[in-house]
């Protein structure tokens, strides 16, 4: 689809959104007097701008997603915000961080983390709902709830094990110990670890690579790998085959061989 999502910036406080190409959108978590902690407001934001790429994400090939200042990339729930909240209210603002969390996990396209400090308990959730990620040398990560009575609800038992293995998951969320980015890199939460004042360049230098991709197929292999990794080999090979043949018939396919024939780049237009 060649129009663009309406994606309005400026409706956007606790974030800061960014187009930084037309096919390219950075995604900041703009709170960092909190240490960008998330908020009920926050999750409504991430809702509204995640829905609407999963509804049409139009020009949009890829999001960037990363934490405003040095320190941290985000700490998770705002607990000064849930101070004396009752459960009802508890209950329904974490009702708020459900969907936020169902809404990054539904992003029809590449979503690249980009940690640039501290992604505790929350924020580490985040970024195992990206589809990769990046980190700064100085970049933490934690799942602590079992410090405050809680446990990760926001898919962190269901994520990290799938990231990193079940034992190390278990020990990493039963201690509530935080990690390293070393040692986050040998588990393979994360995929690289990037200088801090090159960290975001850097991530967005591969977005932009990936943006260059016939965006349709980046599409359907995310969905493969997705859907394909919670079934069995057969029933995953049967879905590859599935995503696959939707692609056979698209303009974009027919592009993409004759650019290769003809000796130039391909011009995709997601159709």
């Amino acid at each position: 689809m060649n129009t663009h999502t309406a994606i309005n910036p400026d409706r956007f406080q606790m974030l800061r959104v960014e187009e930084h190409n037309p096919h390219l959108l950075v995604v900041t978590f703009n709170r960092p007097h909190v240490a960008n902690a998330v908020n009920t407001e926050t999750g409504q934001e991430l809702i509204d701008l995640f829905s609407a790429l999963q509804h049409d994400p139009g020009n949009y090939r890829a999001v960037v997603l990363t934490g405003a200042g040095e320190r941290h990339f985000c700490a998770g729930a705002d607990l000064k915000q849930r101070k004396g909240m009752t459960t009802e209210a508890w209950r329904a603002q974490h009702a708020v961080f459900e969907s936020m969390r169902q809404a990054l996990l539904n992003c029809p396209i590449p979503l690249i983390g980009a940690v640039n400090g501290a992604a505790y308990a929350g924020g580490c959730e985040m970024v195992l709902c990206c589809d990769f990620a990046y980190a700064s040398p100085n970049a933490r990560f934690a799942l602590t709830e079992v410090r405050i009575g809680v446990m990760p609800g926001g898919s962190g038992t269901q994520t990290m094990p799938r990231a990193v293995g079940e034992r190390r998951a278990k020990e990493f969320i039963f201690s509530a110990t935080p990690i390293s980015a070393e040692t986050a890199l040998q588990w393979g939460l994360v995929n690289r670890i990037v200088p801090a004042d090159e960290l975001l360049a850097q991530t967005i230098a591969v977005a932009e690579r990936i943006c260059a991709n016939a965006p349709l197929s980046i599409r359907q292999a995310k969905k493969s790998i997705h859907f394909g990794m919670q079934a069995d080999l057969r029933t995953g090979m049967a879905f590859e085959i599935e995503a696959y043949n939707r692609l056979v018939d698209t303009a974009d396919r027919v592009e993409g061989v004759n650019a290769f024939n003809e000796g130039r780049p391909p011009v995709f237009q997601g159709r």
